[in-house]
């Protein structure tokens, strides 16, 4: 009984110290996140990386002051003044315009909440998933990392929509998490959590609508898996899909919430174009920037004055369209430049892995920049890499943590393919950028674990 009793006590303990530890880091998180809002301040300026917060604010502007989602004057990307766009996400759009609306239009009070908000939620988040995949320690770590992580310091103060969108990704990954392990018939609160969390994502960045499939597959394969290994069904067809443990009922949930999420901007957006259009006209335009020819083999993220501007290398017999039809004709354009040469839209997709994963400083670029780059990936690149490489080659942790694993990687995989495929710059990075760093605080633990026993053997022994 007293042995019983002293163990309760420690890891009583335990679990208070670490309780303190995510408080503490989450404190840090937000302190660092608020000096970045008071930095960028009341006003919204051309700043590195972060050029979209000056269209985020001038349309709030004119959302608040009753013109509906239009720009006063001539606006990126071909938006004529006053003319209705449907480029950027409604959902920040409206954020911002709450925010100014109880606020009046201050910039830096938008700034701070947004910075309270991921400031609390994303290193919470990265803790409970790399607890969850890879244990108490490393997502401990893993917080702890995405609290100090310039990159995501510095975009959680900018009227962007990557703070939030980040944040969802997280939350959408941790309930599908969730909902590997739930009991059938239990699953309700963490499929519509799980679907909120995706539906918040795709209306931030419609791009995540190409990855909800994969995950949902990701689901329906797991708990195939985890039902064969319990014995509670046969290898096939049937016991997969109709099996105790297929999950239709989370699946449709998910699938519900997302579509009833876009559906109020898709009647919007008919009723003002008059043509079917989502949820954001801005595939088409990426795409098509993304593979003109005018890049050869070599993709740069920003045009040369050379080159031209993006807007002049849309051709003159398209300039006249509305925005809906000059986004769709865009997207057939670019399609038929794979057509006609795939060779070269083979060799141009690869030519953007060093853009997309660029750590190193630049001569092109400012020190704000540089310092951004070089003080947070390329300072956590090894761990993010030993940490990958150690999850994957030791036979024990790839056994432990793959199946929960294997939805990080599917995810960071499939982002990382998308954009290698159209358009990648470092900021469309930072989503694999916070999956990256769960592995990161899985290297360090291990290090951590190995200077221990190095010290003490009993002690090491208890680790990984």
């Amino acid at each position: 009984m007293a042995s019983e009793s002293t163990q309760y006590l420690v890891e009583r303990r335990e679990s208070n110290h670490l309780s303190l530890n995510v408080r503490l880091i989450v404190g840090l998180s937000v302190g660092l996140r608020l000096i970045a809002a008071l930095y960028l301040g009341n006003t919204v300026d051309v700043l590195p990386g972060i050029f979209d917060q000056v269209s985020y604010h001038a349309l709030a502007l004119r959302v608040l002051g009753g013109h509906g989602f239009s720009f006063e004057h001539a606006s990126w990307p071909m938006t004529a003044a006053g003319a209705p766009t449907a480029h950027w996400s409604f959902l920040y759009t409206l954020y911002l315009t709450a925010v100014y609306a109880l606020f009046g239009p201050n910039p830096l009070v938008a700034r701070i909440i947004q910075a309270v908000i991921v400031g609390v939620l994303h290193p919470w988040l990265a803790y409970l998933l790399g607890k969850r995949v890879f244990g108490e320690r490393a997502g401990l770590l893993a917080a702890a990392f995405t609290a100090v992580y310039i990159y995501f310091i510095y975009y959680s103060a900018a009227l962007m929509t990557e703070p939030f969108y980040i944040t969802a990704i997280l939350g959408a990954l941790y309930g599908l998490l969730w909902l590997r392990d739930v009991e059938p018939g239990r699953e309700r609160r963490w499929a519509l959590a799980a679907g909120l969390a995706l539906g918040v994502a795709v209306l931030l960045r419609q791009l995540f609508l190409l990855l909800i499939p994969f995950l949902l597959l990701w689901l329906w394969a797991v708990r195939y898996y985890d039902g064969r290994r319990a014995g509670a069904g046969r290898r096939g067809l049937k016991d997969l899909l109709f099996g105790q443990r297929a999950p239709w009922r989370s699946s449709a949930v998910i699938v519900g919430l997302v579509i009833l999420m876009i559906l109020p901007f898709t009647v919007y957006n008919y009723g003002r174009f008059g043509r079917f259009v989502l949820l954001n006209t801005n595939a088409g335009f990426a795409f098509f920037w993304g593979n003109h020819p005018i890049y050869g083999t070599r993709f740069q993220g920003i045009l040369t004055p050379e080159m031209g501007s993006y807007q002049s290398l849309i051709p003159e017999e398209l300039r006249g369209l509305d925005e809906p039809a000059l986004e769709q004709a865009l997207m057939k354009r670019g399609l038929q430049f794979v057509v006609d040469d795939p060779g070269r839209y083979t060799l141009l997709s690869l030519s953007r892995v060093p853009v997309y994963f660029l750590f190193w400083p630049s001569a092109e670029s400012g020190i704000v920049s540089n310092i951004s780059r070089v003080g947070s990936f390329g300072l956590f690149l090894p761990l993010m890499l030993a940490g990958l490489i150690y999850s994957l080659a030791n036979r024990k942790m790839r056994r432990r943590t793959f199946g929960n694993a294997s939805l990080l990687l599917l995810f960071a995989v499939l982002y990382t393919v998308v954009h290698l495929l159209s358009w990648a710059l470092v900021r469309y990075r930072l989503p694999v950028d916070a999956i990256l760093l769960l592995y990161a605080g899985l290297a360090a633990e291990a290090v951590w674990v190995w200077l221990v026993s190095r010290r003490s053997p009993s002690l090491g022994s208890e680790g990984i």
